[in-house]
């Protein structure tokens, strides 16, 4: 049986990795309950590391932004103390 291996190049391996860390950090409740402020500037500061850098387009680094954005909102609301 033949198995398809996938390769990426370095710029989409770098990218990958780039986009897994802010998804970490997106998803990381601890730091969202204790201080949203400081949560939303991290993922800010990284979606801004990231276009900064050129591992992400222009429109890539806006939903980044705006997803760190509704993250927030989110919650401020309480989100992760609710059902």
């Amino acid at each position: 049986m033949k198995t398809c291996k996938r390769v990426f190049s370095a710029a989409q391996e770098a990218k990958l990795r780039a986009y897994d860390h802010w998804h970490l950090t997106l998803e990381d409740c601890k730091l969202r309950r204790d201080c949203p402020d400081a949560y939303h500037d991290e993922l800010l500061r990284q979606a801004d590391e990231l276009d900064r850098l050129g591992v992400v387009t222009w429109q890539e680094w806006w939903e980044l932004r705006i997803a760190a954005d509704q993250a927030y909102l989110r919650a401020v609301a309480g989100a992760d103390y609710h059902d």
